[in-house]
């Protein structure tokens, strides 16, 4: 009987592998597609639509251009660029809809975004705790990117300092993933799971690499 139970574990566990994997080769082949014939103007138009809103994977696309970058077929510079202008992209216009229709329009077409009014309630309230310093810790949020811009934009908050902080979390955020997807090469899919859960202290995790190579570097004399 328990050597039968253990064999039945082990199958499951056998059709979740596969499962995961399929789906892997899945997401792989989609983005394989988007990066190939679409290139750094895919990369530009996914994120912008994606910090809107649309349900478009943004860490799994940005990890991925990072192993394409790896691989030769993207140059780090232009994925960098492209993808922190699609990012700021899609965030000021997610502020300029939050300033000039506000609550309403997000309540009547969010349902359609995957934006219900009790993500945009936890939302504010951490927008009231944490105030434009949202705008940059909230790229690392799953469920929360999608929203700081509206709620900045409905708050009214001046533009030059809505920029600095939203602009910083883009800088951060497009950075990190790429360089993510880039050192770990063939493994890039681990980042974009694990990111859904624990976007925030990958966030940390690169600002401490980066202070250590900072230490590191000027303790050797050389130039940073």
């Amino acid at each position: 009987m328990g050597i039968k139970c253990l064999h039945g574990k082990g199958r499951a566990s056998n059709r979740i592998k596969e499962r995961s994997g399929d789906r892997r080769r899945d997401v792989e082949q989609v983005l394989d597609v988007l990066v190939m014939k679409y290139g750094y103007l895919g990369i530009f138009g996914s994120l912008a639509l994606g910090i809107i809103g649309l349900p478009i994977p943004d860490e799994v696309l940005m990890t991925y251009a990072g192993f394409a970058v790896a691989r030769g077929t993207l140059l780090m510079p232009l994925a960098f660029l492209s993808a922190f202008l699609g990012a700021i992209t899609g965030i000021t216009i997610s502020y300029m809809i939050g300033r000039k229709w506000g609550l309403p329009l997000l309540l009547r077409f969010g349902p359609y975004l995957h934006i219900t009014e009790q993500k945009i309630a936890s939302t504010q309230k951490l927008f009231t705790r944490y105030g434009p310093f949202l705008l940059v810790i909230g790229f690392f949020l799953p469920g929360v990117r999608h929203l700081t811009a509206y709620l900045a934009g409905m708050a009214v908050m001046d533009l030059r300092r809505f920029i600095l902080f939203a602009y910083s979390g883009a800088f951060l955020w497009s950075m990190t993933f790429l360089q993510l997807g880039f050192a770990l090469g063939k493994d890039w899919y681990r980042v974009a799971v694990y990111a859904r859960h624990y976007g925030f202290w990958l966030l940390v995790i690169a600002v401490l690499i980066g202070l250590g190579v900072y230490v590191w570097r000027r303790g050797r004399g050389n130039p940073v």
